[in-house]
């Protein structure tokens, strides 16, 4: 009685959920394989561009910052 009632969730994960899962995971690894789309790679750019501004204005900031106020770094350490 016991192994009758452990046995019916087994084969249905065996025919119903293992199968899905397997095809599932085999398709998301071809996607990554494949690499960027089109569309990612420009968004990543993109990203990278903007990266690159922010770190030019973080860098303009603190250049005034340590003209104007040469002791700044000190007091938020």
């Amino acid at each position: 009685m016991n192994m009758d009632i452990l046995m019916a969730p087994i084969i249905i994960f065996l025919i119903i959920v293992a199968p899905i899962w397997l095809i599932l995971h085999y398709r998301s690894k071809r996607q990554v394989s494949q690499g960027l789309t089109e569309e990612e790679y420009s968004q990543l750019n993109e990203l990278i561009g903007r990266a690159d501004k922010m770190a030019q204005r973080i860098d303009t900031l603190e250049a005034i910052l340590d003209s104007e106020s040469p002791q700044w770094r000190g007091r938020n350490e």
